[in-house]
């Protein structure tokens, strides 16, 4: 399996949001993405160093703790289905043009694994 990126994903609640940005701002990440719920930052020098600031995952049932971008996203969904992985949230097609699945790793954290359509 070839991984793209991985991308920490961070609660910020209302007015924390626009705080966060500055701060991480001040440490060379600068807004690539805002959909509101969700604002992914990335480095200035190296685009794919990122990270996003999420109030709560509006798509979803609950806020993934990390986002792993993969080469082929339904690959890894079989895999982690073969070998009983807790699917928290299906394979879906994402309208801002993402193929996604949640899965809980052994220590109960949700994984957001993702493929760009």
């Amino acid at each position: 399996m070839y991984v793209r990126r991985i991308v920490p994903n961070f609660r910020s609640e209302g007015q924390a949001l626009a705080e966060s940005c500055d701060f991480y701002g001040v440490l060379g990440f600068e807004e690539v993405m805002n959909h509101g719920w969700i604002v992914t930052l990335a480095s200035t020098d190296n685009p794919a160093v990122q990270l996003s600031l999420m109030t709560k995952d509006q798509t979803a049932p609950v806020t993934p703790d990390v986002s792993i971008e993969v080469e082929d996203v339904d690959a890894v969904h079989r895999a982690m289905v073969e070998r009983g992985a807790e699917i928290v949230h299906p394979l879906t097609d994402e309208e801002w043009g993402v193929r996604r699945f949640f899965v809980r790793d052994p220590n109960g954290r949700v994984v957001n694994v993702l493929s760009h359509s």
